[in-house]
């Protein structure tokens, strides 16, 4: 192909999809062979006949997993150490996923963390959602995408991270150097420099650009600096002149090199870094575009087996497709890959922060699925995100390992979203008969419910409402998707690196705290720092609310789930209370207290002393919560996994995967085998090693936390190993007892157990004890016979209830004898009454509206409607037999008339019972009724 044309596949003679399976079918099926070669060598020489005639080196197609592997490989024999992605869900508490290639190097940057490599490289998983309606509209918007980067904390800067990123665009993926052009901030000579004379890039292709585009920041204050980007000129024959590197239809920027080199200050002001770094990323799918030369990242191979799979579902040819479908057909491919890599690093679907997102992304594939036709009476989601866990193996490894529980996560979401779209079916056909009976226009707020909370585009809302005539308020629509865009990014949150930003600072000058808590509840300490509201101070006096740091300490910090301890930090004149303990950086320990009497300074050595029955409360929830872990695997199976927990003073909880309530005698095994081992008095045995032994062990890791190469790993022999940081019993003898309190779910798919262990659990039984002991007095029976004393009650109840159901009903038949003087007569004998009957129960409001049909005889026709105090209705409707041969039927119309009421309802063609919100609306929907009646024709 020509250059210029190279980015337009229908010039091409050989799509790149087409030639890249026949480099995969060549390489595995050997009688394809001779067939396929021949293709291929075609292709070759037109190729190197093409690049002869305009001397241009043409890049060589290269899959995804090749891109990637000659990346990292080039950084590694340049001395960078290869790291492994890290986890979508981020330690960082201030962001909600991994955005960004530099997220796990963040406490390096801020110098609150020693390095461990000088130099390293990653491919890491990462998922935006800010832009998501982009998705599919776009050539290059994702909300998951792999960020190939290197890194130097403090080693190489400008010049080397210039050079490398030049020869490994221009000698390891060969692109040419004159499509290349380069963008650097306006004041950054140094970098323009480098790029003109050092690599010998033409000026006429080295763009200044403003802070907005080329200049990163972390935030108001701290780490930032210029950066340089590289794009890729896809057109060239459109010349130098007027040249804007935003035009997406011309230039991909496919590398960004940020120069971390100064820190901000609160003033404003612009100081060195001690350690000059290096953050870059190189988005893969980009790279992929370029070198596999289609026109958009969703046509490479590292999404478009995806994309065909949901093609050949929906029964259409992706090259034959309007781009409307072309446009759901990328955001299928684009969300499933962001949702199984979701699943797999441990979110479930839920309505709260990740796990919003994840159910969003599902949603909008299941939406986006029907919309082209998809009609699998099974679930399609499991089949395609089986094509993106196929693809996954090089970006993360552990992807294919959690297949089983991908799927099953994607099945169970697809089918809820299922059954809330069928409910918004229905709420489309009220929403269109309450337009028809009023402006006949849908409400721009309605459409929005539809489309945000049960998934209907507005494309298919506006047809159906075109059905029926009913137009739609597309303006009002839009009002409403902008205010909840403007919702959204005011909620979002980026990478901030000025979180606590004194705290920082300490951690940097004073690095970590020396912790003897395990074995020691007191120890002399001396203050290192103290902080008043953020602020570093030098004295707290009495009243203050401080924090403190020492340069020992026997407070536990909170971590792993179990809470800080309490206690005291005091001398002869100073006694200071604290009340929580917590980690900063990871290793310098901050005690939360207050100042009860005297003065504390820096310099000052106190005694720290924990509060000793406090913490014997949380090392037996903690040691408990080890064994209820051991025990729900053993009773509900090796695939239940913590997803979270909390070892408190006074009860433990336990987060867990489970897809659905766990039975009482389930629970009542797990309580028992924990209760046995607890008598077992098993001696915890407690030891440093290699994660690598350790896993060979067996130990357990804990959901969401992050391990170092070297673990803790605590063991009661026969019954749990986990890596563990915490307090925890020497023997589980302890523990004394321990005691499930509830059960039930949190989150789809996920279960949540409280209990209580140690002298929490028998506080917990004596005051159970004193419930069962004041009922038994006031029963008259003993414990034993609660159980049958409470049933005979309960029998009891039942019985005045329908006895007093029973005589509502015969009121109700009397007050309905005087409405007879209001029944309507018709030609040809028809009766007709309708009437409102409030303060009556839907059931006796049904026995008098069958009993009134009765009275009027066979050709009789009642509706009765009634509103209680709390402004609920009710609406029945029976009709003789001669009614209803003449065509009338009973459910559809007491279904009509309660949507005027905010309701709905249904049943036989002769009786039928209804209900609705609005009792302001009643009078309205009976009138509405009985229209209805005098229409229906008399056979």
């Amino acid at each position: 192909p020509n250059p210029s044309t190279v980015h337009q596949p229908h010039t091409r003679s050989y799509h790149v999809g087409d030639v890249m399976a026949m480099r995969v079918r060549v390489a595995r099926n050997v009688p394809f062979r001779r067939a396929a070669c021949g293709v291929i060598r075609r292709c070759a020489s037109t190729v190197q006949n093409d690049t002869k005639e305009t001397q241009e080196r043409i890049p060589p197609l290269l899959t995804g997993r090749e891109i990637r592997n000659k990346f990292l490989e080039f950084f590694e024999q340049r001395g960078h150490r290869r790291l492994p992605s890290s986890s979508l869900v981020p330690e960082d508490p201030t962001v909600l996923l991994t955005i960004a290639g530099m997220l796990q190097f963040k406490p390096i940057f801020l110098g609150q963390m020693p390095r461990q490599f000088p130099r390293v490289t990653t491919t890491q998983k990462c998922i935006r959602t800010k832009d998501i309606e982009n998705v599919g509209v776009t050539a290059r918007h994702h909300t998951f995408f792999e960020m190939l980067g290197n890194f130097s904390f403090g080693d190489y800067f400008k010049r080397e991270a210039i050079e490398l990123a030049w020869e490994l665009s221009t000698e390891i993926f060969c692109l040419p150097k004159e499509r290349l052009w380069i963008s650097v901030f306006r004041e950054d000579d140094e970098a323009y420099d480098i790029w003109k004379d050092a690599v010998g890039v033409s000026e006429s292709r080295i763009i200044r650009m403003g802070e907005e585009d080329n200049y990163w920041v972390s935030g108001p204050t701290g780490p930032c600096g210029p950066c340089s980007e590289l794009y890729y000129d896809m057109h060239p024959e459109r010349g130098m002149d007027g040249v804007d590197l935003d035009d997406g239809s011309r230039f991909i920027e496919f590398y960004n090199l940020v120069f971390m080199e100064s820190n901000r200050l609160s003033d404003g002001k612009m100081v060195p870094l001690q350690n000059k770094n290096i953050d870059t990323g190189m988005g893969l799918e980009r790279m992929a575009q370029i070198l596999q030369r289609v026109p958009n990242n969703y046509e490479t191979d590292l999404i478009f087996p995806i994309v065909s799979k949901a093609a050949e579902l929906a029964g259409v040819d992706y090259k034959a497709c309007n781009s409307k479908t072309k446009v759901s057909l990328k955001v299928i491919g684009d969300h499933i890959r962001a949702a199984v890599y979701l699943i797999s690093d441990g979110v479930n679907a839920s309505n709260v922060g990740r796990g919003y997102i994840l159910r969003r992304l599902i949603r909008r594939v299941v939406r986006s699925g029907r919309l082209i036709g998809i009609q699998n009476e099974n679930c399609f989601t499991p089949s395609l995100a089986a094509e993106a866990i196929k693809l996954s193996g090089d970006c993360d490894p552990t992807v294919q390992e959690k297949e089983y529980q991908i799927l099953e996560e994607l099945e169970k979401e697809e089918e809820r979203f299922s059954n809330t779209l069928d409910r918004g079916e229905k709420l489309l056909e009220e929403f269109l008969e309450k337009s028809k009976a009023t402006s006949g226009t849908l409400s721009g707020k309605d459409a929005f419910l539809l489309y945000d909370t049960y998934g209907f585009p507005l494309e298919i809302t506006q047809d159906a409402a075109a059905e029926q005539n009913v137009s739609v308020d597309v303006p009002g629509f839009e009002l409403e998707m902008a205010k909840q865009r403007r919702q959204s990014r005011a909620a979002r949150q980026e990478v901030d690196l000025t979180k606590q930003a004194s705290l920082a600072k300490v951690a940097e000058s004073l690095g970590s705290t020396l912790f003897v808590g395990y074995h020691e509840l007191e120890v002399s300490s001396t203050v290192e720092a103290l902080l008043i509201d953020g602020e570093v101070v030098e004295e707290a006096l009495e009243g203050d609310e401080v924090e403190i740091i020492l340069n020992t300490t026997c407070f536990y910090a909170e971590s792993g789930g179990q809470v800080g301890d309490h206690g005291s930090l005091s001398r002869k004149d100073v006694h200071v209370t604290i009340t929580d303990c917590q980690k900063v950086s990871g290793s310098l320990y901050v005690h939360l207290g207050s100042v009860e009497s005297g003065k504390i300074t820096t310099g000052m050595t106190l005694t720290a002393r924990v509060d000793d029955s406090l913490r014997k409360r949380a090392v037996a929830h903690h040691s408990a919560t080890h064994l209820l872990q051991s025990a729900l695997k053993q009773v509900l199976g090796d695939s239940v996994a913590q997803k979270g927990s909390l070892v408190g003073f006074d009860r433990l909880r336990f987060d867990f995967n489970f897809p659905k309530p766990v039975a009482s005698s389930d629970l009542d095994v797990v309580e028992k085998t924990v209760n046995e081992w607890i008598a077992q008095n098993i001696e915890s045995k407690v030891a440093t090693m290699e994660i690598e032994t350790a896993k060979k062990m067996g130990a357990l890791a804990t959901f969401g936390e992050k391990y170092g190469s070297t673990v803790r790993v605590v063991e009661f022999e026969g019954a749990s190993i986990e890596l563990c940081g915490g307090c925890h019993v020497e023997n589980t003898s302890e523990i004394g007892a321990m005691k499930i309190i509830s059960e039930g779910g949190i989150a789809s798919g996920i279960r949540r157990i409280e209990a209580v262990a140690g002298p929490s659990a028998l506080e917990y039984l004596t005051a159970r004890e004193k419930i069962v002991r004041d009922v038994s007095l006031a029963l008259r029976v003993r414990p034993e016979e609660l159980l049958s004393r409470i049933q005979v009650l309960q029998h009891e109840l039942l019985a005045s209830k329908k006895e007093a159901e029973e005589l509502r009903a015969e009121i109700a038949i009397l007050k309905s004898e005087k409405l007879l003087e209001s029944v309507i007569q018709l030609e040809g004998g028809r009766c007709l009454l309708v009437s409102r009957m409030d303060g009556v129960s839907p059931g006796a409001l049904s026995e008098a509206a069958q009993t009134l049909q009765k009275r009027m005889g066979d050709n009789g026709a009642a509706v009765l409607g009634s509103a209680s105090a709390e402004g609920k209705v009710n609406l029945v409707a029976a009709f003789g037999p001669q009614v209803v041969s003449s065509g009338a039927n009973a459910g559809k119309l007491v279904g009509q008339v309660a949507k005027i009421c905010s309701g709905g309802g249904g049943g036989r063609p002769n009786l039928a019972q209804a209900g609705g919100r609005d009792a302001s609306k009643l009078p309205d929907a009976l009138e509405r009724a009985k229209e209805l009646l005098i229409s229906i024709p008399i056979a």
